[in-house]
């Protein structure tokens, strides 16, 4: 019998990994592969097992290199590399810098930390609970009418994009803690310094060398649970490639939450139904406020809606696209 590892596609054609799919379910893969050997030998009853490992695996290649209806026509090939394969080996997706990055409230916000530290040989003081100072969040604060988002806001005093200090600041607080699980900078000593190595990029290029060592923080080191924290573990940050994809073909997260529902069902089981939510409404709040709020949102990426109700029945919201998603990420599946 041919051998998986773990790493491999699973054979079932879900997309997952071996390991995290068929291997913890023996059973349907024994059935699967037994069906598999039974109709080659019924057709080449004096096949060799060498021979026979060899059509196996060029049968299991053949289905895992089919457009999946479950995917919206992804392969489980393809889909395997969206869903496991690190940032900078990503295929089928090219992501650049863009050349301007204005629009970004993460890159702004970056900036005027670099440039905080730079008037100060390279650091500068943290808050007594070792947040960003608060000239720094006055400064953030001030950038918001030039972001997109500001048109989608409603109150301004209580949004994402503003507060009166890092901890109430939330797309502020979550740039700080990318630049330091990027490297750029770090505390110590009740200071923020910037790396010497980002130093000399800054001065040499300005902020676009950190936009894909930011990016690929926010999807690969990031924990999308940080302002949630929901008591049970559901990562919809690892569909994000897939999500990405859906979205600009739609602009619809009601219909993105649909299709993640129908390539990945096993995520619903995760969710505990309680007696406000049913898994599917929670998986829904999950992918609006981590993905689309707190990812594509906080980038500059898209801006959405408000949440609106009608009879306490949340009203879908669309997602407009901005060009900044357009300039970084270009798809170049041949569908």
């Amino acid at each position: 019998m041919m051998k998986l590892s773990g790493n491999d596609p699973c054979p079932c054609g879900s997309g997952k990994k071996f390991k995290r799919c068929c291997m913890a379910r023996e059973g349907k893969l024994h059935a699967d592969v037994q069906d598999e050997v039974a109709a080659i030998l019924a057709m080449n009853p004096h096949l060799s097992l060498a021979d026979l490992n060899v059509a196996l695996q060029h049968k299991m290649a053949d289905r895992n290199n089919q457009p999946h209806p479950d995917f919206c026509g992804v392969t489980p090939t393809q889909m395997a590399n969206w869903l496991y394969a690190p940032f900078d080996q990503l295929q089928w997706l090219t992501i650049s810098t863009p050349e301007h990055l204005a629009a970004s409230p993460v890159m702004r916000y970056l900036g005027l930390m670099l440039d905080e530290a730079m008037a100060q040989s390279g650091s500068f003081n943290a808050t007594s609970k070792g947040n960003l100072p608060t000239k720094l969040v006055k400064q953030a604060c001030a950038l918001l009418p030039e972001f997109a988002v500001a048109q989608c806001i409603s109150d301004l005093g209580i949004c994402e994009f503003a507060g009166n200090n890092e901890d109430k600041f939330n797309a502020l607080h979550y740039t700080r803690v990318l630049a330091e699980l990027s490297g750029i900078i770090y505390r110590r000593s009740g200071r923020y310094h910037v790396k010497k190595a980002a130093q000399k990029q800054y001065q040499a290029a300005g902020i676009q060398p950190f936009f894909k060592p930011m990016l690929a923080a926010a999807v690969s080191q990031y924990n999308w649970a940080y302002f949630d924290q929901h008591p049970f573990d559901v990562d919809v940050g690892i569909f994000w490639v897939f999500m990405l994809w859906r979205l600009q073909h739609h602009h619809s997260a009601a219909e993105l939450v649909q299709e993640v529902m129908t390539a990945f069902p096993d995520v619903l089981l995760t969710i505990p139904t309680d007696h406000y939510f049913s898994p599917e409404q929670t998986l829904s709040m999950i992918i609006e406020s981590r993905f689309i709020e707190r990812f594509l949102q906080y980038w500059g990426f898209v801006t959405v809606e408000p949440r609106r109700y009608i009879n306490a029945e949340p009203v879908a919201r669309r997602v407009h696209i901005q060009p900044l998603l357009q300039q970084t990420f270009q798809f170049t599946l041949n569908r």
